[in-house]
């Protein structure tokens, strides 16, 4: 593997974006990207996968508590009643016979907690997914063209967790270029498996925790990422998780996540690649080739660690997945509460 030059981030990224677009590959009025390797065929193998019926969520809670500090006027979900038991106790809701009731209204940005990036999420020098003109797709109306409604009724099926947490934190193995990632030393986190802030997850890494799973990872998979950060942001408080530095998957994973055909990935961090970026300057290089160029579907914030604790005791990594984004017309993100069922 060609070591990075961690100077020259747009170089990277424009060498990435050419080896590896899917650009017109399943037509021009494409608006699924990845989620096409996801067939019905591939939905009918996840779903035999159930054995046991034990379900898990793998989202955060959606409340006043989350990880937002406000960065780009994100916020935690402000939740407010509308109508409670107080106001039917008192008489002051005005039906008949007895009856009352509670309402309640939720506001938040849809990318405050667990959630997916949808294709109009990201853009590179003015280009969204599929070549189109970002100014054309995405509009103070919304996302004219790609919006996450498409994908309402697409993401379920196979489900595969790679534990890299567990495997290499606990393992120790090194990067493929001999380092351990900006955070320090590998396993330093905690017993069930936590990988230091800035500690960057290669390919390597991904392929060896599949070994040591005893799993496989192919076309249509949705692909789950454990590092163990959010088990020590519970545990440690919130501090910098939303923004700031995390473990995460390398830029050189471009390669792996267009070549294995994965119809979408999420991780336990807030921004799946690895903080600080593995360049001298940048901002989220790999959204920015995955999500125009490849067309993938990003999964941020999962809470992987009630499954993973399962998978570790059953030695069973591959699953039934639903995680249906809410059809929001014109959404470029969606809140989402996936469910793994085993």
């Amino acid at each position: 593997m060609t070591p990075l030059d961690r100077s020259d981030p747009e170089g990277a990224i424009a060498r990435a974006a050419k080896s590896f677009s899917n650009w017109g590959r399943w037509g021009e009025d494409d608006v699924l990207g990845t989620l096409n390797h996801l067939d019905e065929a591939r939905r009918r193998e996840g779903a035999a996968l159930v054995r046991r019926g034990v379900s898990f969520s793998l989202s955060q809670r959606f409340d006043m508590d989350g990880p937002q500090k406000g960065w780009r006027r994100r916020t935690n979900p402000v939740h407010t009643m509308l109508d409670t038991g107080t106001d039917a106790a008192l008489g002051n809701q005005g039906f008949p016979h007895g009856i009352g009731g509670a309402d309640d209204v939720i506001a938040m940005p849809l990318q405050c907690s667990t959630q997916w990036d949808g294709l109009g999420h990201i853009f590179d020098h003015g280009k969204a997914w599929n070549g189109r003109p970002a100014e054309k797709v995405v509009t103070s109306d919304g996302d004219l063209v790609t919006g996450i409604e498409h994908m309402a009724s697409q993401v379920a099926g196979r489900g595969v967790l790679l534990d890299v947490g567990r495997a290499i934190g606990a393992g120790g193995l090194s990067g493929t270029d001999g380092s351990r990632g900006a955070g320090g030393s590998v396993g330093a986190g905690g017993s069930e498996g936590e990988l230091p802030d800035g500690f960057a997850v290669t390919e390597q890494h991904l392929l060896a925790t599949a070994e040591a799973q005893g799993i496989s990872v192919g076309r249509g998979d949705i692909v789950l990422v454990r590092t163990g950060q959010l088990a020590r942001a519970r545990r440690d408080g919130w501090g910098d998780y939303a923004g700031g530095p995390a473990p995460g998957l390398s830029f050189t994973t471009a390669g792996w996540l267009h070549g294995s055909e994965i119809a979408a990935i999420a991780t336990d961090t807030w921004g799946f690649e690895v903080r600080p970026n593995e360049f001298e300057h940048a901002f989220q290089p790999l959204h920015q080739v995955a999500i125009p160029h490849i067309g993938l579907l990003i999964g941020e914030m999962w809470d992987l660690d009630a499954l993973a604790k399962d998978c570790a005791a059953d030695g069973v990594y591959e699953f039934w997945l639903t995680a249906a984004p809410l059809p929001i017309t014109g959404a470029v993100g969606s809140p989402v509460n996936p469910i793994a069922v085993k």
